[in-house]
């Protein structure tokens, strides 16, 4: 039993709080969050609207973009200040609340991006 335990090593300290798993440093201080790889990507950012599970609220969706957590952030406030709305970005997708499609995929051309509209 004791051999079994410590093979799974320190899960939480008052010291440092939470610990992360694989490389058994504090959650905050973990690498090996840093070290995971971008998402898988094609290189384009696909466009589309979806009202699934929102009530019957349209919202703009822009899947598809390699970049890390807070690249991801910084261009979705920028792309829901260009649509002058407010949104959100969740598990690498940016939510635009509204019909947007066109906007979105103009600000994304203007920063470089290949775009391409999905779904309809």
């Amino acid at each position: 039993m004791k051999k079994a335990l410590s093979a799974t090593g320190l899960v939480y300290s008052t010291d440092a709080g939470r610990m992360c798993p694989d490389c058994r440093q504090p959650a905050s201080a973990c690498v090996c969050r840093l070290a995971k790889a971008l998402p898988r990507s094609d290189g384009v950012a696909r466009v589309s609207r979806s009202t699934k599970g929102r009530g019957g609220k349209t919202v703009t969706l822009v899947t598809g973009m390699a970049l890390d957590e807070p690249a991801l952030l910084q261009l979705g406030k920028q792309l829901k200040a260009a649509c002058g709305s407010g949104g959100t970005v969740k598990d690498g997708v940016i939510e635009v609340q509204g019909d947007h499609c066109d906007q979105v995929m103009q600000a994304l051309a203007k920063q470089g991006f290949a775009a391409k509209r999905a779904g309809g």
